[in-house]
């Protein structure tokens, strides 16, 4: 039996952002790749540095890097990283745009067909460098959805298994019980009750954390929950589960324990 069906809801959508941030992972490898593999510019070499120090001051129209390494670098992220950093591929966010979110708005200028900048070596290293800041990033978000899709697995198996119990014991009624075999289900319930409390707290401590990757801390567990699970009925669908299964175990010991006070 399902624990809650937002429960699932959040199982899915953790899946679903752990396949898109590992396809976007595996889109900066591709692009730093690509950026490694091209040959630096011979012409306009001192143009770049200026372009990226000013962080896009320089804005004098030409076309002199249309068709230099600056190509190739928007053409590797158009077909790299673009399509993972757009909700709409077909929607008009400009290239640079796209860029300029992703990497930087000096590297976006120092790229652009307008900009009289060439693929130097100290460009072609600012974005490698960019790329591998967004890399981390990405990686970090991945160690989050893992450690957010082992939660809800044990969550879901915790819960699962109250559940079950308690349809089992559903299925006979509280008047073909008699006074011991009410008072072991009462029992059991109180297991169960202490069960979910557990879960309740270990949940609450790991909301509280947050993954680090090289050394470096991403974002805590809690905002990266509110961020999973914004269009769901509930922002800590774990939270409400656990909740609801322990609001059960707590209402058939109160039918229970009206049986035994009647039967004293």
């Amino acid at each position: 039996m399902p624990t809650d069906r937002h429960l699932d809801d959040a199982r899915d959508l953790a899946r679903s952002e752990r396949e898109a941030v590992t396809a976007k992972f595996e889109a900066y490898d591709q692009f730093t790749a690509r950026v490694q593999n091209l040959s630096i510019d011979a012409t306009h070499a001192s143009q770049s540095a200026p372009a990226l120090a000013t962080g896009g001051a320089q804005t004098a129209k030409t076309t002199a890097n249309a068709d230099t390494g600056c190509a190739s670098v928007r053409a590797a992220f158009r077909d790299t990283i673009r399509p993972y950093s757009v909700a709409d591929l077909d929607d008009d966010e400009p290239l640079l745009e796209t860029i300029r979110s992703e990497l930087s708005d000096s590297i976006a200028v120092a790229v652009a067909p307008t900009t009289d900048a060439s693929f130097t070596e100290s460009l072609r290293d600012a974005i490698i460098a960019a790329t591998q800041s967004r890399r981390l990033e990405a990686r970090a978000m991945q160690t989050g959805l893992d450690a957010e899709l082992d939660h809800l697995h044990d969550a879901a198996d915790t819960l699962d298994q109250i559940l079950d119990w308690l349809l089992d014991a559903d299925e006979t009624p509280l008047t073909d019980l008699d006074f011991d075999d009410l008072r072991a289900r009462h029992e059991t319930l109180a297991t169960h009750r202490e069960r979910c409390t557990r879960l309740l707290a270990d949940r609450q401590r790991f909301l509280d954390k947050s993954p680090k990757i090289d050394g470096q801390e991403g974002m805590s567990h809690r905002t990266l929950v509110r961020y999973l699970y914004y269009d769901l009925p509930v922002a800590f669908p774990v939270l409400s589960a656990g909740v609801h299964v322990e609001t059960l175990c707590a209402d058939s010991q109160l039918a229970i324990r009206d049986h035994l006070t009647r039967r004293v």
